[in-house]
């Protein structure tokens, strides 16, 4: 009786510990965009434009993108599937758009400061980021027109951009991590605000990888 028990609450207890933690991903992913917005004062300078749309880009687009699919988490969680894939899809060109936004305001800034492209860690992962994700977007069109796709299966192509997927954003939560060991950001807050910005992409870069890891591991549990 006892092992019964423990079996059926279990999943309950699951359950509770995702939902909290899908929710933990959007409040961080809007904090976390707000505070870096609030730092850099877009406008203020071409520069300030960079950390913005970054930010804009892979911590809240792609997070909200990936957690519009959270079974736990997902803000539209009782609408039809296909429509939760639009909403992914509007929410990731958004995120490509003003990741290509942001890479141009700091290209043009170096430019006009005669400064060198791309030589730190952060500039250069940034860019591999950023590269794998027009990659990544342009591997999903087959998603939407099958018949591009002939010889392979739709459950075999959602696998394999579940999968590139979640690499693209860890990527990206490392590109942003990074970005907060930068001179300018490093000088732009304390110590211990330092501390509490870089766990923020870490827990939501855990919480993506749980969920995707998740739903594959659930999926492959049923074809078995």
């Amino acid at each position: 009786m006892i092992h019964n028990k423990e079996s059926e609450s279990e999943p309950r207890i699951y359950g509770y510990g995702r939902t909290a933690s899908a929710t933990l991903a959007h409040f961080i992913c809007i904090v976390f965009t707000i505070s870096i917005a609030l730092i850099s004062r877009p406008g203020s300078s071409l520069f300030s434009w960079h950390p913005f749309f970054m930010t804009l880009a892979f911590s809240f687009f792609m997070t909200e993108a990936i957690l519009i699919f959270s079974p736990h988490g997902s803000l539209i969680k009782r609408f039809p599937h296909k429509t939760k894939g639009r909403v992914h899809l509007i929410l990731q060109c958004f995120g490509v758009s003003c990741a290509v936004l942001g890479l141009s305001a700091i290209s043009y800034n170096k430019f006009l400061n005669d400064k060198p492209h791309f030589t730190s860690w952060h500039g250069l992962l940034g860019l591999l980021t950023l590269c794998v994700l027009g990659l990544q977007s342009l591997a999903a069109v087959p998603l939407i027109y099958h018949s591009l796709a002939k010889g392979w299966s739709l459950a075999k192509l959602k696998r394999y951009h579940a999968a590139s997927g979640l690499v693209t954003y860890l990527l990206s939560s490392v590109s942003l991590l990074l970005g907060l060991c930068s001179a300018w950001f490093t000088a732009s807050v304390g110590e211990y605000t330092w501390y509490i910005a870089a766990v923020g992409p870490a827990l939501s870069a855990l919480v993506i990888m749980n969920q995707v890891t998740s739903a594959y591991m659930a999926k492959k549990r049923l074809q078995s």
